[in-house]
């Protein structure tokens, strides 16, 4: 049976999404991994242990275990860190192979630069190509900060284009994502391919409102706008508060009806200021609007989507956008800047609408026009279920096992060659 060795470094798939730097890489690597599985090949996962309390190999389903690997101090690292880590990291992972029958690994499959930088070597050491998904990548970043937002560091541009120069494909989310690797990052295009993420359709479904609503502790009659997503510039959630502060200046009487949920924890440069996001609501006025929830689990997750009216992704870049998928999957439209690989996974004014830059004004516009508009309303909703099924892990599964076969025959040519 074949058998692919995933490198997810900075953050393990059994992480609760929402919390630190778990989010939608997390649900990705744990999701491909189920559905390799159920195609025959076999999936290990290599990831950074955090606590001693964990054991070192964990069966997250049939055909996928999950490998803790000792590199640094379990807590108290943050991945500005990590870096630090890559040699003793990359050691480990090597000694594990090495304890295993020959040839125990057919493709590598690494998530992220971190982890790119140990998959370019199990490549060489081991004899089986890699393959490797940018998830996020620096140049795009630092080309969108948000306003105060730390850039990504020299290193990680370095890192990363050693990365694109080592892998044997490299796999984007997007057309737009393919596009930016070959013209930032002069990756061959003969070894790029674009593979959409997933949504697990039996979690993420059409569901009654009113019966989502009554679960979560919802007026059956409320707006509710929801923003679900790691809590830090880059995600924007301040932009939605901003324009419902916007929405309440111009249309005070639907105070009594709104409800914000922002559903997530502080991640990234905003865990420097982890209150900046509740003090914001604060100086609006919208405490008595805003709910902050912590970090839920997906099938809660697909609660608050479906008991939604709709949900916010204002984000300064997304590769794809997984939580704006998700919340169509339930039949919710979604708001979107229209930025990075949002409009591929939104159809502006189908399953939602796209709109261009962050201004205040431009997004409490949009969001009335949901809210108001009841025809409209169940358009987008149709619109959305449509477009959330060309979205399945079962068919991202199907072209990711592609992507290893040119790998391993772009490998084969190069030894050739």
């Amino acid at each position: 049976m074949p058998r692919v060795a995933m490198i997810s470094l900075h953050t393990s798939p059994l992480d609760q999404p929402g919390i630190g730097d778990a989010g939608g890489m997390n649900v990705y690597v744990i999701e491909l991994a189920k559905r390799l599985a159920a195609r025959g090949i076999e999936v290990d996962i290599f990831t950074r242990a955090t606590s001693s309390a964990l054991p070192s190999v964990v069966e997250a389903d049939e055909g996928v275990l999950v490998r803790h690997i000792h590199a640094g101090p379990f807590e108290g690292l943050t991945k500005g860190e990590l870096p630090g880590q890559l040699c003793v990291f990359a050691r480990e992972v090597l000694r594990a192979e090495a304890g295993q029958p020959v040839g125990a690994y057919d493709a590598v499959h690494s998530h992220y630069w971190l982890s790119g930088q140990v998959g370019a070597l199990a490549r060489d050491r081991w004899g089986v190509p890699l393959v490797h998904s940018m998830h996020t990548m620096a140049k795009v970043k630092n080309a969108a900060l948000a306003l105060d937002d730390t850039p990504e560091p020299v290193a990680r541009v370095i890192g990363e284009e050693q990365v694109v120069e080592a892998a044997d494909m490299l796999i984007a989310n997007t057309e737009i994502e393919a596009k930016q690797l070959i013209e930032l990052y002069d990756a061959d295009p003969a070894r790029v391919e674009v593979v959409h993420p997933g949504v697990d359709l039996s979690v993420f479904a059409p569901r009654s409102q009113a019966k989502a609503r009554t679960r979560l502790g919802l007026r059956l009659d409320a707006h509710v706008l929801v923003f679900a997503g790691r809590i830090q510039p880059l995600k924007a959630p301040d932009v939605l508060l901003r324009a419902v502060a916007v929405l309440l200046d111009q249309s005070p009487e639907l105070r009594s009806r709104l409800v914000v949920p922002i559903v997530g924890g502080p991640s990234g440069s905003g865990l420097e200021h982890p209150e900046s996001l509740a003090q914001l609501a604060t100086a609006l006025g919208l405490d008595d609007v805003v709910r902050f929830v912590p970090p839920v689990r997906q099938s809660e997750l697909a609660d608050w989507c479906a008991a939604a009216t709709l949900v916010a992704v204002p984000s300064y870049n997304e590769s794809f956008g997984l939580v704006a998928a998700e919340a169509q999957a339930t039949g919710t439209p979604v708001l979107a800047a229209a930025v990075g690989g949002l409009p591929t996974v939104v159809r502006d004014g189908v399953s939602g609408l796209l709109i261009a830059g962050h201004r205040d004004r431009d997004w409490a516009a949009a969001i009335r026009r949901v809210i108001s508009d009841d025809a409209l309303r169940a358009d987008l909703s149709a619109g959305a279920i449509v477009q959330s099924q060309q979205f399945a892990w079962e068919r991202t599964a199907e072209r990711t096992v592609e992507v290893y076969r040119q790998a391993a025959r772009a490998m084969r040519e190069e030894l050739v060659g």
